[in-house]
C-alpha cells in the first residue's frame, strides 16, 4: 500500500514548507502599514477558533468583539488579548450593528449561530468589511440569494467556512485520485453523518439570566421559552434556529463532493425522514434522513442518523466516491483510495496537523485540531482573494449552492418526499408555488426579511 502518512509527509520540512510545495498556499498579501481591523461577532467556540487562525496567518488587531451572553463576551476579550500581538482586549459590544458603526472593521469574521447569519452578513457587508461567514449561510434560501447580491453590489469578498476544500489531505487526495482519473467515470457518491449530536433533553423553562440578552440572541428567529442557555449544541435541535443535521452537517461533505467533481446545482433534490427513535425530548430536527441530490448520470445520495451504529466506522462523517475504477472515501481525518482489482495498490492519505509550527494549538480549549490547518489555509485563501481581486475558493456564490441544496432538501422532506427543481434566475421551485412559498421563512416582528433587490 502507497501510505502518504502524516510523518512521510512532514519529513525533512516544517507543515508550512510541504503545504507550500503543494501550491496551497496565498501568501502574496500587499505590504501595508499595521495590522488588518478585523471584528468577530459570535464569540462562542467556532467564531473563536476562526479567530485564532486568523492571527496565527496575519498581522491582525481586533478591533471589536460582540455576543449577547456578556460572560462568554468578556472571556473572549481576555483570550483575544493573550493572542493577539498588542495585548489589548478589544474593545466589546452586546449589538453587532453598534460594533459596526463604531469600530468600522475591514474584515468581518461571524460566528453566530445561523438564523442571524445572513442579516449579519448583509450588515456587515453594506458596512464596508470583507466577511468570513461561518456555514450554512443562511436558514432559507432567498437569505442566501440576498447575501450574494449585497456582496456583488458592495465588490466585497465572501468566505464561507466550507473548509473541506482547504484540508490539506483531501487536496492532495483530489490531484492524486480526481484529477488523476483513477476512478474512470464517476457515476454515483455518497455522503453521510452518523454523530449522536442531536440533543435531546427536556430541561424546564427559567428565567433568562441577567448577563444573557436572550431576546437579542433570538433575532428573526420565534422567541421560544426559554429553558437554558443555547449555546454549543442546544439551540441546533431546533428547527426555528437552522436546518438540522442535514444543514449542519451535511453542508460540508455535498460541497466537497461538488468541489472535488466540479458540480453546480443539482437538477433535482428528493428527500426522506423524520423523528423515528428519538421522540423523547423536545428536539424538532430529524433524527434520520435521506436526501437525493441528482445531477446528470450521477447522484450523490445523503444519510444521516443520530442514533444507531455508523455505516463504515472509520468514515462516520464522510463522503465516498464511486467510479468504474474504483472508489474515493474522505473525511476531516483522513482518505483512502480503494481500486478495484488485486493487481491495483490502495492509497492512503492521512491527515495533516501543524502542532510543531503552531505549538498553541495543542493547548487551545475545544479546538478541532484536526480543522485547525484547513481553516488557517481558508483564511489565507480569504486574503489572497481581497489581495488580488479574485473569488475566494469558497465563494459565497459556491457557499449557497452547498446551502440551499440543503435547505431544498428538508423543503422536500417536510413535503412527503416530492422533486424539487430550483431555478436560481427566477428563485422559484419551478412548478412548485407550495415549496416555492418555503423558500422564505417568516421573520419576528420587528425584523424585516433581506431580500436581493433590495440590500
Amino acid at each position: 500500500m502507497n501510505h502518504l502518512n502524516r510523518r512521510d509527509f512532514l519529513k525533512g520540512s516544517s507543515a508550512l514548507t510541504a503545504l507550500a510545495s503543494f501550491g496551497l498556499l496565498g501568501m502574496d498579501f500587499k505590504d501595508r502599514e499595521g495590522p488588518i481591523q478585523v471584528a468577530l461577532i459570535g464569540t462562542g467556540w467556532y467564531g473563536k477558533s476562526d479567530l485564532f487562525r486568523l492571527i496565527q496567518v496575519a498581522d491582525v488587531e481586533v478591533v471589536g468583539l460582540c455576543d449577547p451572553d456578556r460572560n462568554i463576551l468578556e472571556a473572549a476579550g481576555k483570550l483575544v488579548s493573550e493572542r493577539q500581538k498588542s495585548g489589548k482586549v478589544p474593545p466589546l459590544f452586546e449589538d453587532y450593528k453598534k460594533l459596526l458603526s463604531e469600530t468600522k472593521p475591514e474584515y468581518v469574521l461571524i460566528g453566530s449561530p445561523d438564523h442571524w447569519h445572513a442579516l449579519m452578513a448583509i450588515d456587515a457587508l453594506k458596512s464596508g468589511a470583507h466577511v468570513y461567514l461561518q456555514k450554512p449561510i443562511s436558514v432559507d434560501v432567498i437569505e442566501g440569494e440576498a447575501i450574494i447580491a449585497a456582496a456583488r453590489k458592495y465588490n466585497k469578498k465572501v468566505q464561507v467556512g466550507t473548509q473541506r476544500k482547504s484540508t490539506p489531505h483531501l487536496i492532495t487526495a483530489k490531484k492524486e485520485v480526481i484529477d488523476k482519473g483513477l476512478l474512470g467515470k464517476i457515476s454515483h457518491a455518497e455522503i453521510c453523518c452518523y454523530f449522536h449530536m442531536r440533543a435531546n433533553g427536556n430541561p424546564p423553562v427559567e428565567p433568562v439570566p441577567s448577563f444573557f440578552n436572550y431576546d437579542l440572541w433570538t433575532g428573526p428567529a420565534p422567541l421560544r421559552p426559554y429553558d437554558g442557555l443555547p449555546h454549543i449544541r442546544w439551540w441546533r435541535t431546533f428547527i426555528e434556529y437552522g436546518n438540522g443535521i442535514t444543514g449542519d452537517m451535511c453542508v460540508h461533505m455535498l460541497d466537497t463532493v461538488r468541489w472535488m467533481l466540479k458540480l453546480g446545482w443539482p437538477t433535482q433534490i428528493t428527500s426522506t425522514g423524520g423523528i423515528y427513535v428519538q421522540k423523547e425530548g423536545k428536539s424538532n430536527i430529524s433524527d434520520t434522513q435521506t436526501a437525493i441530490f441528482e445531477y446528470p448520470e450521477l447522484n450523490v445520495v445523503w444519510q444521516h442518523r443520530t442514533w444507531g451504529n455508523p455505516v463504515d466506522k472509520d468514515y462516520p462523517w464522510a463522503f465516498k466516491i464511486f467510479g468504474e475504477h474504483g472508489y474515493l472515501a474522505g473525511s476531516t481525518m483522513q482518505a483512502d483510495f480503494i481500486p478495484y482489482g488485486d493487481d491495483k495498490q490502495p492509497i492512503h492519505f492521512d491527515l495533516v496537523l501543524e502542532e510543531e509550527q503552531f505549538p498553541e494549538d495543542v493547548t487551545e480549549e475545544r479546538i478541532e485540531l484536526n480543522a485547525a490547518p484547513a481553516t488557517r489555509l481558508h483564511m489565507k485563501d480569504w486574503l489572497s482573494s481581497i489581495e488580488k481581486d479574485t473569488l475566494p475558493i469558497a465563494d459565497i456564490q459556491e457557499g449557497h449552492i452547498s446551502t440551499a441544496s440543503c435547505i431544498l432538501a428538508n423543503i422536500s422532506m417536510d413535503l412527503g418526499g416530492r422533486a424539487l427543481k430550483y431555478d436560481q434566475k427566477t428563485m422559484t421551485v419551478i412548478g412548485d408555488q407550495e415549496a416555492t412559498a418555503k423558500l422564505r421563512r417568516p421573520y419576528r416582528k420587528g425584523y424585516t426579511h433581506p431580500e436581493p433587490k433590495n440590500v
